[in-house]
């Protein structure tokens, strides 16, 4: 075999391309492994009620009745609950009576030109949901209406992750432009509309295929406010900055870069105050303990590390191994644990007092990008690189998976997850490469109920 004419470069590009699209076609291929199984194990149930599937083929979505007028109503039964499409397959037989209460769709915010990395919930009244797009931009929306209240343009690169001050209307913002950005916002909140008559079970699980990419519904941000200088430029990593984060009580921050450092900043002077060096590759992300001075970062080394800053005079560092490829996220619960996403296809729940082990491993069919923890039930959202998105309890068993449907649902990668929670109820906010983020309301004591 004579060597390649491709420059070297070139060809680790599309060598890496042709790596990514070999994983897709194995996530598809796992997950049709797993229908197969479930189809089956439907078959055996039908055949115990004197049924047969027609053809044993689920696409045919025929049921052939064998015995008496019971046996016909079971049949009408599973062929509603267990509806499958001419062109996709219905992925979960979990029959879920009464589950339409679980999860409703809230609104979608479509207006962005490219994927949506990141997404966050303002901390301070008014309260709008923020997203950092690879279009160079990060827009603010009304999370009842689904408008574009705010642009900021001010970078020159993809922007990777959006983060909010605890008390002050600011964010903080990661690039691929090398630098992270400090900005002030000001909006006013439109006149509610009327809520959507659109719900559906959290395991409704059919694939979207109506869409094409880049088909936007409803209105983009076209003429809104738009800030495109930044009240603070924190420029000292060497490479991508993928994510930043505020510190407890809004006066310093810390940012995570591909240059395998994250720094923290004084925010007033925009000061370089430390550089967290140990992780031998790139980072992936960054988190802030709501309550104390504490810090995670996570790597492509397959580790996370937990940075102290309680003690002024000592800064440890303790290193958490457990995952075999890149650790996506690493986020603080309300209490002492740290959870955890890997693309090795595991997410782990840790105990801060004690590093060794993790106490509770959720292991799933698809990569886990950015994941979040409801602060009140402590509820886990991971979000899938086959457009799943899963919740979890803290000890790793699965209450819901949310739509994803040719009505509802992203069509591309999921990449983050957070949550806004209220009263018994609660939204999820959720966003992908389709371009669009998605609001979903969450009823948290059904959805326990149901556990």
């Amino acid at each position: 075999m004579e060597d390649s004419k491709l420059p070297l470069a070139l060809r680790s590009n599309l060598l890496d391309l042709f790596g990514q699209i070999e994983r897709e076609f194995e996530n598809l291929y796992i997950e049709n492994l797993e229908l197969r199984r479930e189809i089956d194990s439907l078959n055996e149930r039908l055949t115990g009620d004197g049924q047969t599937v027609e053809g044993g083929d689920p696409t045919k979505g025929a049921l052939k009745t064998k015995a008496s007028h019971s046996t016909s109503q079971l049949s009408q039964k599973l062929k509603t609950t267990y509806k499958a499409s001419t062109s996709k397959i219905v992925s979960s037989f979990k029959a879920t009576t009464g589950s339409r209460a679980l999860c409703q769709l809230l609104k979608e915010y479509m207006g962005h030109r490219d994927g949506i990395w990141d997404l966050s919930v303002t901390r301070t009244q008014p309260v709008v949901l923020g997203t950092a797009s690879a279009d160079h931009s990060a827009l603010l929306w009304s999370i009842e209406t689904g408008k574009c209240l705010l642009r900021y343009a001010g970078h020159a690169g993809s922007v990777n992750s959006i983060k909010f001050h605890p008390t002050e209307q600011m964010a903080l913002t990661a690039s691929g432009d090398q630098t992270a950005h400090i900005w002030r916002y000001m909006v006013q909140l439109p006149a509610p509309q009327p809520p959507p008559d659109v719900s559906a079970p959290c395991d409704d699980d059919q694939d979207s295929s109506d869409r094409e990419e880049g088909e936007v519904d409803g209105e983009g941000p076209c003429e809104v406010p738009t800030v495109r200088v930044a009240t603070a430029t924190l420029k000292s990593h060497q490479g991508v900055v993928i994510a930043g984060d505020w510190l407890v009580g809004g006066r310093q921050v810390v940012t995570a870069s591909w240059d395998r450092a994250a720094n923290l900043y004084e925010v007033e002077t925009s000061e370089l105050v430390h550089t967290l060096t140990g992780h031998d590759q790139e980072l992936t992300h960054c988190c802030t303990h709501p309550t104390q001075r504490l810090v995670v970062t996570s790597s492509r080394d397959t580790t996370f590390r937990l940075w102290d800053f309680r003690d002024p005079s000592i800064h440890s560092v303790n290193v958490f191994q457990g995952h075999t490829d890149t650790v996506t996220s690493a986020v603080f619960t309300v209490g002492d644990n740290v959870v955890s996403g890997s693309d090795d296809r595991t997410v782990k729940v840790w105990d801060l007092k004690n590093m060794r082990s993790p106490i509770t491993t959720i292991r799933t069919d698809s990569a886990v990008n950015r994941i979040s923890v409801s602060a009140n039930q402590r509820i886990i959202a991971l979000p899938h690189d086959n457009r799943q998105v899963r919740l979890f309890d803290m000890s790793g068993v699965r209450l819901a998976r949310l739509p994803r449907s040719n009505r509802m649902g992203h069509r591309r990668m999921v990449c983050c997850t957070a949550w806004n929670e209220e009263n018994q109820s609660c939204n999820l906010f959720t966003c992908g490469f389709d371009r669009q983020a998605i609001g979903w309301n969450i009823n948290i004591p059904a959805l326990l109920q149901e556990k």
